[in-house]
């Protein structure tokens, strides 16, 4: 027996969408990803270029493999409305630029400023900074390759300036330019009172951080968009201790450094992180309902 259809009718959102069908016919039990797929194919664009809204509601109807169009509330004859959301960017792509930044510039101003100022060359604490931010950053750079899983597959290509500007400008030219100079307190000699606790803390943050990394990507399959509740090392503590670990690093970056830079950037990175943290706490609520345990604190113990 052949798949009942049902016939939408198509009109664009916004701007103009070249060589757009009046309307398009679908299985009714087919999943929303093949409406996206002929809309693209018709267009003659990419899918993630195209976002797709009920016209009886303004409702989004997700680009999906597992969800039918009958479940989306869409009958024969319903109005969609696409909009062409204009050129886009992979999101691991954004995540590689981003963390190159302090890649490439930490790297360069430790060799290029003048380091001590007795001629020696940069100090201990110096060179064990440059260490720290650039294992900090590789190895964001191969969860990014690696580990990560993403729930969306784009962003818009204009976004990625704003999104670099963070690592590029804030841990990357400003911490490497305050650490580096010759008049840098990480130009002196180190303490060992506040560089070993430091280090321990940049050690447990790291792998703590990747610890949680891991059971994130295994809720996920790969190239899916499914939603699981985590379990495992510090998740019963907060909603999101991998940015509980990564506070924690970079405040043993902090003390390894000495420097009010990296402390600025810590705070910016941490308060941001907290808003996700929430946002994340929020969701699960709302998915999940009784089967998640709410949290008080979303980030860190006793704090937020």
């Amino acid at each position: 027996m052949a798949a009942q259809k049902l016939t939408l009718a198509v009109r664009p959102r916004g701007k103009p969408v070249k060589k757009l069908p009046e309307e398009i016919s679908l299985p009714t039990n087919g999943p929303t990803y093949e409406l996206y797929n002929q809309l693209s194919l018709t267009a003659g664009t990419t899918i993630h270029r195209l976002r797709v809204t009920k016209g009886s509601d303004g409702s989004f109807v997700p680009n999906s493999k597992d969800l039918s169009i009958n479940s989306t509330g869409l009958r024969e004859q319903s109005t969609i409305y696409v909009k062409d959301l204009g050129p886009q960017i992979a999101w691991r792509t954004v995540f590689l630029v981003e963390y190159l930044g302090p890649l490439l510039i930490h790297p360069l101003l430790y060799l290029i400023l003048p380091s001590t100022s007795n001629g020696s060359g940069p100090s201990y604490l110096q060179t064990l900074t440059l260490t720290l931010v650039c294992l900090h950053f590789a190895k964001r750079e191969l969860e990014t390759l690696f580990i990560h899983r993403f729930s969306s597959a784009t962003m818009p290509a204009s976004n990625i300036f704003k999104n670099s500007a963070h690592y590029w400008l804030l841990s990357g030219l400003n911490m490497a330019y305050w650490i580096y100079l010759p008049s840098a307190p990480a130009a002196r000699q180190s303490d060992p009172l506040i560089t070993y606790p430091g280090l321990a803390m940049f050690v447990i943050g790291e792998l703590g951080n990747l610890s949680n990394h891991l059971t994130l990507r295994n809720l996920r399959s790969s190239g899916g968009a499914e939603r699981g509740i985590p379990q495992g090392l510090g998740f019963g503590l907060v909603t999101c201790p991998n940015y509980m670990f990564e506070t924690l690093a970079w405040v043993g970056i902090a003390l390894v450094s000495w420097s009010w830079s990296t402390v600025l950037f810590a705070a910016v990175a941490t308060a941001q992180m907290g808003i996700w943290a929430k946002k994340k706490e929020m969701r699960y609520r709302k998915d999940f309902g009784g089967e998640y345990q709410k949290k008080r604190f979303s980030m860190l113990p006793g704090i937020w």
